[in-house]
C-alpha cells in the first residue's frame, strides 16, 4: 500500500528564558496550516509529537514537558506601532489540542532575537554594535511587548555571562518588558477583589488572589493546603492526590475569575489559569543543589502549568507575581512583608528570580504599567523539521 512522504517545513528550534519551542515563519508553513483551524492544531500537534499516551513525545520535537511543548508562529506585524506579531501554542502532550488562550512570557524573549534573525525587523532599524528594540504583537492576549535585543557585529548576540536560574549555560540578557499586562478591559481582579473566598469541594473554603496579568493565576497560601512553599518538583509531580486537587483548584478558580462557565470545560483551557502557592521567605536547596537563602529572598512562589509543577517559574506567571507584589493585601503582597514595592525577588524550584512592576489605582481599579525582568534567548537549532505529509 502508498505511504505518504513526509513533506519539509522551516523551522528554527529555541531556547527562550526556562521553556523552548518551535518557531515558525507564518508565510512558511503549508497553506491550509496558514490561518487559524484544524489543519494548523494537526500539524504543531505532528511536529511536537502530540498526543503521546507514553506522555514522551519521542516521536516529535516536544521533550514531554510543559516548558517543552510549545509552538510559535510569527510574521511581520499588521501594526505600523509593531515590528513581529507573536502566535503561541501550548501543545498537549497526551491529548489532541493546542491551546491558544495564553502566552509563553520565556518564549517572549526569543521572539526579538529570531525577528531581526529572519528579515521580520526592518534593516535600517538594526545598528553595527548596540541594542534594539523590537516591538512584539502578542495576538493570544493581544498586548505589547518591548524586547532589548543586544547586537554585535551586525548580528543577534546569543552568548554572555547572564545567568537565569532554570537555564544551565548563561547567555547575553534580554531585558523584556509586558505592557499593561492585565486583560483586554484593563480588569485585574475578574471580580474585583484582592483577595476572595475560593470554595473547592473535597478541598474547602481557599484565601486566593486571582488576578489577571501577564496570564490569569490563581494564588493560594502553602500552608492552607499543607506546604511551605520550599517544595520541588518531585513532591509534587510524583503525588497524584496533589496534583488532582490542584486541578481541582484551578478549575474552581477559573469559574470564579470568568474564564469558564462550568468546571467541566477546564479540561479544554488546560494552559490558563495558571496555580501557584506562596509562602514567608525560608531557607531551602534549589533543584540544581544550589542553596537559597531567606534573606536574599522575598517571598516564596511555586506554580503550576499544564498539570504539573513548574520546575522554575512560567515568565507569564512571574509577570502576575510582579503585579500582585505592587498590590498591597494580595497574598502574594502578604507573604513579601505587606508593604508597598516596585520589585520583588521570589524563591523558585531552581533558585530566584527578580521582577519589577509599577502599580497605580485609577478610578478605583487597579493599573499596571508594564512589568519587567530579564531573561535569555538562544538559536538550538536551525534548518527544517519533518512531518508525514498526511498528518494534517
Amino acid at each position: 500500500m502508498p505511504y505518504a512522504p513526509q513533506i519539509k517545513i522551516p523551522a528554527t528550534y529555541m531556547r527562550g528564558g526556562t521553556s523552548k519551542g518551535v518557531f515558525f515563519k507564518l508565510s512558511d508553513l503549508p497553506e491550509t496550516a496558514q490561518q487559524p483551524g484544524s489543519a494548523r492544531d494537526k500539524l504543531l500537534l505532528r511536529v511536537i509529537g502530540s498526543p503521546d499516551p507514553y506522555e514522551k513525545q519521542i516521536d516529535g520535537m516536544g521533550a514531554a514537558t510543559s516548558s517543552t511543548s510549545k509552538a510559535v508562529i510569527l510574521s511581520k506585524s499588521e501594526s505600523a506601532d509593531h515590528d513581529v506579531d507573536y502566535l503561541f501554542g501550548q501543545v498537549s502532550i497526551d491529548k489532541p489540542f493546542v491551546d491558544w488562550s495564553g502566552n509563553c512570557g520565556n518564549l517572549s524573549a526569543a521572539v526579538g532575537p529570531y525577528a531581526i534573525t529572519n528579515g521580520l525587523v526592518a534593516p535600517a532599524r538594526i545598528p553595527e554594535n548596540g541594542v534594539v528594540e523590537v516591538r512584539i504583537w502578542q495576538v493570544n492576549i493581544q498586548k505589547t511587548i518591548v524586547s532589548q535585543v543586544p547586537i554585535v557585529n551586525g548580528e543577534v548576540q546569543e552568548t554572555g555571562d547572564f545567568e537565569l536560574d532554570g537555564v544551565t549555560f548563561p547567555a547575553a540578557e534580554i531585558p523584556v518588558a509586558f505592557m499593561d499586562p492585565a486583560d483586554g478591559e484593563g480588569a485585574i481582579f475578574p471580580t474585583g477583589n484582592v483577595i476572595d473566598d475560593l470554595a473547592v469541594p473535597g478541598v474547602g473554603t481557599l484565601k486566593a488572589t486571582l488576578i489577571n496579568a501577564g496570564i490569569p493565576t490563581v494564588f493560594i497560601n502553602a500552608a492552607d493546603i499543607g506546604y511551605t512553599g520550599t517544595e520541588l518538583q518531585y513532591a509534587i509531580n510524583s503525588d497524584s492526590k496533589a496534583l488532582a486537587m490542584f486541578e481541582t483548584i484551578r478549575a474552581y478558580g477559573a469559574v470564579q475569575m470568568g474564564l469558564i462557565s462550568d468546571i467541566s470545560e477546564a479540561a479544554q483551557r488546560q494552559h490558563t489559569p495558571k496555580v501557584a502557592f506562596v509562602g514567608a521567605p525560608a531557607d531551602y536547596i534549589s533543584s540544581s543543589g544550589k542553596s537559597v537563602q531567606a534573606a536574599d529572598v522575598d517571598l516564596l512562589v511555586r506554580a503550576l502549568s499544564m498539570g504539573k509543577l513548574h520546575h522554575a517559574m512560567m515568565g507569564t506567571a512571574a509577570v502576575a507575581i510582579a503585579a500582585a507584589a505592587a498590590i498591597e493585601g494580595t497574598l502574594v503582597n502578604l507573604a513579601a512583608g505587606g508593604v508597598k514595592r516596585n520589585a520583588v525577588t521570589f524563591g523558585h524550584p531552581s533558585g530566584s528570580l527578580r521582577v519589577g512592576a509599577e502599580a497605580s489605582l485609577v478610578e478605583g481599579r487597579w493599573h499596571i504599567e508594564q512589568a519587567v525582568m530579564s531573561r535569555s534567548a538562544r538559536v538550538l537549532m536551525e534548518g527544517v523539521v519533518c512531518i508525514p505529509s498526511d498528518s494534517f
